[in-house]
Parts: structure tokens; C-alpha cells; sequence
């Protein structure tokens, strides 16, 4: 089954994809379509996430007191006139970069898990299906989260989460924070991640939504974490 077959089969029929990839577990052309997706979006909405940035550390004296007035100032430069080196390096290796280890590691994860379950199964397989899986998040998700923000200006105001309920919420509160991570894109794509981990350790597919969700709440607790540090610097 060649990659746009692949892509379509993602979308409107996946298990008789996943079944292929349990066989020949071909990744190569999906990360390249995820990764070339990702750098796409964020070559796109780079500037509105430019000015959320700024938006959020301008006249902020919480974090002018933590880190000292001179090198406050010298951060809010470097927001209002990023260096054209500093956007590539941003969007062409830190980003990819970082996306690509965490999916690595989420499959490291899924396979270890998964022992509890099966003893089937190798890491190329899982690394296949949950790269196939993540074009859910990264072509169709993008795509939606891409619109959302050239209509607002803003991609901080953006969400396909639950935070959408709530567009009054603050962005750096710890409940948008949680809220912005049950994510109707990354539900989907945990959800059909389960057709191909039930076909890679030959398991029931009930068994296989558990192990997939289980990694997607993982996941969830780990970004929350992160964004409240991050944003405990801001308060």
C-alpha cells in the first residue's frame, strides 16, 4: 500500500492499514509527511505565536522581579526583533527536533507497557503505527488549528480542546492548561492508534484502547506539568 493510500486509509478506514503495517511496518515517508506538515504549520502562525509571546512576558512584573530589569528587557528585544537565524533554527531543527524524540519515546513507552499485555510485537511496528496515527494530529489538526488562528490573529486563543468551551478562560490558569490537553485531535488519534496496536500484539482491540489511552493520559500529565512550569515563570 503505497503513503497516500496510507494517508486515506488513516482516515476513513484504519484497520486494514494498521494491519499492513503490523506486516511491514514502514515509517520513513510518514515522518517525513508529519515532520514537513509541522514545520508548514509553524511557518504559517510563527508570527501569531510571536505576539501571544510577547503579549504574555510584556509589563509583567512578576517576571521582570525574577529574572532583573536588564535581562527582562533584553528578552522582550529579542521577542519585538527575533533574528532571522533564530526563526529558522526555531522552526526547522528545535521543533522537529523535539517532536520527533517525544515520538520515539511515546513509542518506547507503548512498546514497554505493552509487555504487561502481549509478548508480540517489535518497536519498528509500534513506531509505524503511531506515526501513521499521528497524520490525524498533524495534517487534519494542524490544518483546523491553522484556520482557527489566521481568523483570531492569535494562536494562543486557539484550541480544539475542551478550553474551546471556555474562551474567556485565562491561558496561563492551571484549568485552561488542563482542560487545553483533552484535545479532539489527540483523542482521535489515540483512538485509531488502537487498531494498530491491537494488530502488532495480537490483541483484543478493547485491550488495545486501554494500553493507547493509558499512554495518551501519560502523555496529558507530563505536558501539564511542563506548561506549569513554564507558566509559573509568568505569574
Amino acid at each position: 500500500m503505497n503513503l497516500f493510500k496510507r494517508i486515506e486509509g488513516v482516515f476513513f478506514n484504519p484497520r486494514p492499514v494498521f494491519d499492513g503495517l503490523a506486516v511491514k511496518p514502514v515509517w520513513v515517508d510518514a515522518l517525513v509527511v508529519v515532520l514537513v506538515a509541522l514545520i508548514a504549520f509553524n511557518l504559517i502562525v510563527a508570527p501569531y505565536m510571536q505576539k501571544d509571546q510577547l503579549r504574555l512576558m510584556k509589563d509583567n512584573a512578576a517576571l521582570k522581579e525574577r529574572v532583573g530589569a536588564e535581562r527582562y528587557d533584553l528578552m522582550i528585544q529579542n521577542m519585538e526583533n527575533p533574528s532571522a537565524r533564530s526563526r529558522i533554527v526555531q522552526t526547522f531543527v528545535t521543533t522537529p527536533l523535539f517532536t520527533l524524540i517525544a515520538l520515539l519515546l511515546q513509542a518506547l513507552i507503548l512498546l514497554i507497557l505493552s509487555r504487561f499485555l502481549s509478548s508480540q510485537g517489535t518497536y519498528a511496528q509500534v513506531l509505524s503505527a503511531l506515526l501513521h496515527a499521528s497524520l490525524v494530529d498533524k495534517l487534519f489538526g494542524n490544518s483546523v488549528r491553522m484556520v482557527l488562528a489566521l481568523t483570531r490573529k492569535s494562536l494562543m486563543q486557539t484550541s480544539t480542546s475542551l478550553a474551546l468551551l471556555f474562551p474567556k478562560m485565562e491561558v496561563t490558569s492551571t484549568s485552561y492548561i488542563v482542560l487545553s490537553q483533552v484535545d479532539f485531535f489527540q483523542l482521535w488519534l489515540f483512538g485509531i492508534l488502537a487498531f494498530g496496536l491491537a494488530a502488532v500484539f495480537k490483541i483484543e482491540l478493547k485491550k488495545a484502547l486501554f494500553l493507547s489511552y493509558g499512554v495518551w493520559f501519560l502523555k496529558a500529565l507530563v505536558n501539564v506539568g511542563i506548561a506549569m512550569i513554564g507558566m509559573s515563570f509568568l505569574r
